[in-house]
């Protein structure tokens, strides 16, 4: 059974040097380095099965980077050409200034909102954050994900339910 040719990878000089850059950098996240690398191989002439091996990752896998850079349009930077393909689903129900003005406000007394209160609750933040206009609807679950990510201050009590 005849091996299967695989199509060529071009790879222009500065490329490589982008390339070779983002594997050396420490601070390229290892997604990125790894498809750096898998072209950089495909560019050198390494066998899809051969780079798979050295690189410890599925054989479709490589192949699926060498098509996303042939397919990939010249004018994107090398970052943007390895970069994830766009994902589906909902787009995201706060922006990041909504959840921003949210926490923001959590550094707030509840007492300069006229609340008669001593510490932030989850369902004080939603009402008070609906009230404000900073968001339109809000769940006091929601407003848990938000402070769950970011470091609270001894001004915000979590309440669960």
């Amino acid at each position: 059974m005849p091996l299967l040719a695989t199509d060529p990878v071009n790879v222009l000089p500065e490329q490589r040097e982008a390339l070779e850059q983002l594997v050396r950098s420490r601070s390229t996240p290892q997604q990125l380095a790894l498809r750096a690398r898998m072209i950089l191989h495909a560019a050198d002439t390494v066998g899809v099965r051969e780079s798979a091996g050295e690189l410890e990752v599925w054989p479709k896998t490589v192949r699926l980077w060498r098509k996303r850079w042939r397919e990939a349009p010249q004018k994107l930077s090398v970052p943007e050409r390895l970069s994830d393909a766009p994902r589906s689903g909902a787009p995201a129900t706060y922006t990041p200034e909504q959840i921003c003005a949210v926490i923001a406000m959590t550094c707030e007394k509840p007492s300069e909102s006229e609340r008669p209160i001593s510490h932030w609750s989850q369902r004080e933040i939603a009402d008070e954050a609906i009230r404000r206009g900073l968001v339109p609807n809000i769940s006091q679950r929601s407003v848990g994900r938000f402070l769950k990510k970011r470091p609270t201050s001894n001004h915000i009590v979590s309440v669960t339910g």
